[in-house]
C-alpha cells in the first residue's frame, strides 16, 4: 500500500510517505510558510520514491486541533488532491499523533497539550495500547490550563506546547508530576500516517469531501477588551 500523509496544524509542516510499510518523512518548522513549503516537500518525497501521484492508494491528513489557518491549509490541500486523484482519505487528530510519538519512545501514558492561545489548551489523555497505539482515556477538549481534569497517578509523559506555556497550572490541575516533559513536541506526519494505516487496512477511509477539520472551539480570537483583560491578569 502506498500512502501519503501531511500535517500543517501547528507551526510545523511535515509530510510522510509509506510504501509497503516503509515510511519516509520530511519535517520542518514553517512558521506561516506552510502553503509555500508543503507542495515542494511532497514532491521531494514522491520523486525520491519514484512514485507518481496516480500510484497512491490513499492520503492521510492531520485535521487539528491547532492553528485555525494551518488546519484549513492542510485539510484543503488533501481534499483537493483526494478529489483530483479519486483516492480515499483518513483524518487524524494532532493530539493522539503527539501521544504516539511519545509512546514509540517508551511512554506508558501521555498528557498531550497544545497551546490554543487565548489562555487555553487543547488537551488529550492517552495510554499505550497492546497494539502500541494511543488509547484515549477521555475525550479531547479545549479549556483553561487550570481546568483540565485530574488524572490517575502513575508514570506520565507530558508533551506539547501547552506544557511549555502553562507547566505549573497543568501540573496542579492534572494532579501529577510528569516523569518527563517535552514542551516543544509537535505533530509529525509520520505519526499521522502510522495512525491512519489501520484505518486504510480496515477499509474505513472516506471520500475527500467528507474530510473535516477538528477545531474543538469556534471562537478564533479574543476581542480587544478580552485581550486587555488577559494582559492585566498576567
Amino acid at each position: 500500500m502506498k500512502l501519503l500523509a501531511l500535517d500543517t496544524a501547528t507551526e510545523a509542516c511535515s509530510v510522510a510517505l509509506s510504501v509497503d510499510g516503509r515510511i519516509e518523512e520530511r519535517f520542518e518548522l514553517a512558521g506561516r510558510s506552510h502553503t509555500e513549503r508543503m507542495m515542494p516537500m511532497v514532491q521531494e518525497l514522491m520523486a525520491g520514491a519514484g512514485l507518481a501521484f496516480s500510484q497512491l492508494d490513499g492520503i492521510a491528513c492531520g485535521v487539528g486541533p491547532g492553528s485555525f489557518a494551518g488546519v484549513r491549509i492542510g485539510v484543503g490541500f488533501v481534499k483537493g488532491l483526494s478529489l483530483a486523484l479519486d483516492r480515499p482519505v483518513a483524518g487524524v487528530s494532532s493530539l493522539p499523533a503527539m501521544a504516539l510519538r511519545a509512546i514509540r519512545g517508551g511512554a506508558p501514558q501521555v498528557l498531550a497539550a497544545i497551546d490554543a492561545r487565548m489562555n487555553e489548551v487543547y488537551w488529550g489523555v492517552y495510554r499505550a495500547g497492546a497494539d502500541g497505539l494511543p488509547q484515549p482515556l477521555r475525550d479531547e477538549m479545549v479549556c483553561a490550563p487550570a481546568g483540565v481534569p485530574a488524572v490517575d497517578s502513575g508514570d506520565w509523559v507530558a508533551v506539547g506546547t501547552g506544557w511549555g506555556a502553562y507547566p505549573e497550572a497543568l501540573r496542579v490541575a492534572a494532579g501529577v508530576e510528569p516523569q518527563l516533559m517535552v514542551p516543544d513536541a509537535l505533530p509529525h506526519a509520520e505519526d499521522i500516517l502510522r495512525l491512519a494505516l489501520p484505518v486504510f487496512a480496515a477499509g474505513q477511509a472516506v471520500s475527500g469531501d467528507l474530510l473535516l477539520p477538528v477545531y474543538l472551539r469556534n471562537k478564533v480570537a479574543l476581542t480587544l477588551l478580552e485581550q486587555a483583560a488577559l494582559r492585566a491578569s498576567r
